[in-house]
């Protein structure tokens, strides 16, 4: 299963409303750490069935960049309940991310 792309429309539904924890990638096109992660989400995406793994292109919704005061991408956000329970900047292993998760 890929990471669900997450937009403005559907960010409150599926991140804020979401029954389980959900890992946020703020990332966009030209980015090149982003690129660099990208294989990393979509490999977590199809094996976490625990928590959702989504995914936001800075570029086409900023408001959302900004809401969360994201500055540097790649950044992940781990929602759990609705709030920003952890957060981290640049490429991380597999592990780490999964690390995140478990808050």
């Amino acid at each position: 299963m890929a990471a669900l792309h997450i937009t403005k429309d559907n960010f409150e539904a599926e991140v804020l409303q979401s029954d389980k924890p959900v890992l946020l990638d703020f990332w966009a096109e030209w980015c090149g750490p982003c690129k660099m992660l990208l294989p990393v989400i979509e490999e977590l995406a199809g094996e976490v069935t625990d928590a959702k793994i989504c995914k936001v292109n800075v570029d086409d919704h900023p408001e959302l960049a900004q809401r969360y005061r994201v500055m540097t991408i790649p950044t992940l956000i781990v929602f759990k309940d609705g709030e920003a329970v952890n957060t981290s900047i640049g490429v991380k292993p597999k592990n780490e991310i999964l690390e995140m998760l478990n808050v």
